[in-house]
């Protein structure tokens, strides 16, 4: 169990692919608020966004199958989604504190309909500092934007 940074010209097709499938499990297991055909509409995006963000964290089980990942732009974590068969084993804890720690990670988005992530991210000592009534892409899911004092964690 390891978490490795994958920089994006070591994203292999074959690590996407389980990424995308990893993230539709994840998605469809906390995102209630969508359907499925929304989930397959968004899932179309996704290989994109994993090869292009520029920071990548992948948690590894013993066998070196992913079970969670962290994107990161710059100090903003932009996507972290862990396997519904591990939540709740410190995964995504481990992933957060990684990117605070590597990175400095200080910001993020989490969906206002998502509960369940917007208070394990308040847990981690964010705080919601802006709402915004639609997504990135302008579909109609309020975004919330947390921020994290260097004081808030540790």
């Amino acid at each position: 169990m390891t978490i490795k940074s994958i920089s994006t010209t070591d994203r292999s097709a074959r690590l996407i692919k389980q990424l995308t499938s990893l993230w539709q499990r994840s998605v469809t297991a906390t995102h209630d608020f969508l359907t499925t055909a929304e989930i397959t509409a968004i899932a179309a995006e996704v290989p994109t966004a994993i090869a292009q963000i520029p920071s990548l964290l992948v948690w590894f089980d013993a066998n070196q199958q992913p079970q969670a990942f962290l994107g990161l732009s710059q100090t903003e974590i932009a996507m972290l989604f862990v396997d519904p068969s591990t939540r709740g084993q410190g995964i995504g804890r481990q992933l957060i504190q990684a990117a605070i720690d590597q990175y400095g990670a200080d910001r993020l988005t989490v969906n206002e309909q998502n509960p369940q992530a917007l208070g394990f991210y308040e847990h981690m000592g964010f705080q919601v500092a802006e709402r915004h009534p639609h997504d990135d892409q302008g579909r109609p899911y309020p975004i919330l934007v947390m921020t994290r004092q260097s004081t808030n964690l540790k």
